[in-house]
């Protein structure tokens, strides 16, 4: 049995529309309305949680399912409240499984679709996410990470789901996922991953980890003018003309809807370039070739890593999330005394930034690899530094339901250097 702990559930399980509750004034200003979705954004306080919902909102979402679960609770609180006051659409399901599904069928009907879950309800997620890639239906997965395995430790942080982000699904389906640092960050990359989804139509993951998802933040939301959001390709052929899979060379197909007038099948079976299934080999091929070839043909424009105090660094800290705000500190304090030491740290876990890694890790000596779980992203360092011997890939591993500190982080580099 997996325990599911919401903080505080949203009150109804059923869809709420946007003329039953604009009937209802709110009795306090919302946090949407005193940051205004107009320009002279005001500066508030919020979670890391709360700054997904409103990323999501400004990126266009309207519609949410899901089931509350902690961490990630706040989010489902957040658009229970907020979609239907924007004429979207709140459900809460009986599970993950019926989340991700509902998710997905609304995407089809030509909905901006998320869903927010954790740990348990992550891994109940994994087939109809692979569902979602193979049928190139746009949507967003965000997985604020708590300890595990199973129900492991609901309130204590950890990044343990690194690798079932990419591999989780079974079969070959490419992944997109994101990882934000900070609470700001945490909108921006909302907007990102729902842009990613419908441009490249795919289920797109967010990571963030407990800490992120519910430490409160200064954030200054930019002016809406400046903010960029994508919206799927629609077909501009006549409907007989239409293929619902079509190939074309950045592999970005146009997607229509359910009640477009536009004539295709959805199915999770292999698939022709109109949706229906096929044993043929070539076709089965084709489907592969192109679930494959969206992601690693537009890898420039889906990677983002930062570069932090490398342009001198021996040694490099390669390391996500709240553990990079750690790296951060102990890179101050290592610096003030003369130790040259600089950060990596991947915006995009997935796919993978192969070359930015190869190329920045190139003339440094040794590299720290502090994560808290029990080694993920050091095997894709190890696996892209096999010039370097296996005592100068170092590692930081803690599973425990602590944070990796500062302190914790300047001792290995004082070790090292």
């Amino acid at each position: 049995m997996q325990e599911k702990k919401p903080s505080k559930a949203p009150k109804s399980p059923n869809a709420t529309k946007a003329k039953s509750a604009a009937a209802k004034p709110a009795k306090t200003e919302s946090k949407l309305s005193e940051l205004q979705v107009t320009r002279e954004r005001k500066t508030v306080i919020m979670q890391g949680n709360e700054a997904v919902a409103y990323g999501a909102l400004d990126a266009g979402v309207n519609f949410f399912a899901g089931y509350p679960i902690t961490p990630s609770t706040e989010v489902a609180e957040i658009l229970a409240s907020e979609l239907p006051k924007r004429g979207g659409t709140f459900i809460q399901m009986e599970d993950e499984i019926a989340s991700i599904c509902a998710i997905t069928g609304a995407s089809l009907a030509g909905a901006k679709a998320l869903t927010a879950t954790s740990g348990p309800g992550f891994s109940l997620m994994q087939e109809g996410i692979g569902f979602a890639k193979i049928t190139e239906t746009p949507c967003v997965v965000v997985n604020v990470q708590r300890m595990g395995p199973s129900t492991g430790m609901p309130t204590s942080p950890a990044q343990g789901d690194i690798m079932q982000s990419r591999w989780g699904s079974h079969g070959d389906s490419p992944a997109i996922v994101l990882y934000p640092d900070s609470v700001k960050e945490s909108y921006e990359l909302t907007i990102r991953a729902v842009n990613l989804s419908e441009k490249y139509r795919t289920c797109v993951v967010l990571l963030l980890d407990e800490v992120i998802g519910h430490m409160r933040e200064s954030v200054r939301l930019p002016d809406m003018a400046n903010v960029r959001v994508i919206n799927r390709i629609k077909p501009t052929v006549p409907p007989h003309w239409y293929k619902h899979y079509d190939e074309n060379q950045k592999y970005l197909s146009p997607l229509a809807s359910y009640g477009d007038g536009y004539r295709f099948h959805v199915t999770g079976l292999t698939h022709d370039a109109h949706g229906f299934p096929t044993n043929k080999s070539v076709e089965a091929g084709d489907m592969m070739d192109r679930l494959r070839k969206k992601i690693t043909y537009n890898i420039r424009d889906l990677v983002q890593i930062e570069s932090h105090e490398m342009d001198d660094a021996k040694i490099a800290i390669f390391t996500a999330g709240i553990t990079a705000r750690a790296a951060k500190a102990a890179i101050a304090m290592a610096r003030y005394e003369g130790i040259k030491v600089g950060l990596l740290r991947p915006l995009t876990i997935w796919p993978f930034p192969d070359d930015a890694v190869r190329k920045m890790l190139r003339n440094v000596d040794t590299v720290i690899v502090p994560e808290l779980n029990q080694g993920q992203m050091i095997r894709e360092i190890r696996r892209l530094t096999k010039d370097k011997s296996d005592s100068n890939v170092v590692a930081i591993q803690r599973v425990n339901g602590q944070l990796i500190t500062p302190n914790d982080i300047l001792r290995k580099i004082k070790e090292v250097s």
